[in-house]
């Protein structure tokens, strides 16, 4: 089985809790081969959706960079970032969010859900499907054998939940049992907690990668990749 638990969590808890599982990072701060999955790292390539022939370096550059504000309207700098780092775009420096651009010519803005569905899951699936197959693989064939638990910063695994970020654990975890996401099935469900009021977008803060603690232990990784 494969389970999702927060990064922030001690290592002795997760050990009480999961005593003969392999426990991974699988953020932008691990420090296997995992780390190829977190949405800020550069495979390149990536397909912007509803731009045709124009790709992005990692999928939260193109989460990022198709981003409107009240202040300033798509950056297509953030296709082109491979650093990993100054990807986030804030409503302290740009103002208020007012959606996601649905391509970079697009003329519509897609409300949070929407952009979730339509532009996060499908570019950070051709991720799984294009760049991390070997990992995907040894990842379905290790959890045969043992309990494996991603952390992430993350652990919201509700799609259609607008008050906290989607956790890509939860996508890898989702496409490695055969159930990730799509538009379909998602299609005649409808969101359990949208912050949209009177015609307002959902404020923009997906996927937020945060820093962990210094003071709290860290994990000790298996070197599963």
């Amino acid at each position: 089985m494969i389970y999702i638990e927060n990064k922030k969590k001690s290592e002795v808890k997760l050990q009480e809790k999961y005593p003969n599982a392999k426990i991974v990072d699988v953020t932008s701060k691990a420090t296997t081969g995992l780390v190829k999955l977190s949405p800020f790292y550069p495979h390149g390539e990536i397909p912007i959706p509803f731009s045709e022939g124009q790709t992005a370096m990692c999928v939260e550059g193109i989460w990022q960079g198709l981003k409107v504000f009240e202040k300033e309207d798509i950056d297509p700098k953030m296709f082109k970032n491979d650093t990993m780092k100054n990807i986030k775009r804030t409503v302290r420096k740009f103002g208020k969010p007012l959606g996601h651009r649905k391509g970079i010519r697009g003329t519509e803005l897609l409300d949070y859900i929407q952009a979730r569905i339509q532009i996060y899951l499908p570019a950070y699936l051709w991720v799984l499907e294009n760049k991390v197959q070997y990992i995907i693989e040894r990842l379905r064939d290790a959890s045969k054998e043992q309990d494996i638990v991603l952390l992430d910063y993350e652990t919201n695994d509700d799609v259609l939940n607008a008050k906290k970020p989607l956790s890509h654990a939860f996508l890898v975890k989702a496409y490695v049992e055969g159930n990730y996401p799509t538009v379909e099935s998602l299609s005649n469900q409808k969101p359990k907690a949208d912050p949209v009021k009177k015609g307002r977008t959902a404020k923009t803060k997906q996927p937020k990668e945060k820093k962990a603690k210094s003071k709290k232990p860290t994990v000790n990784q298996p070197k599963l990749f």
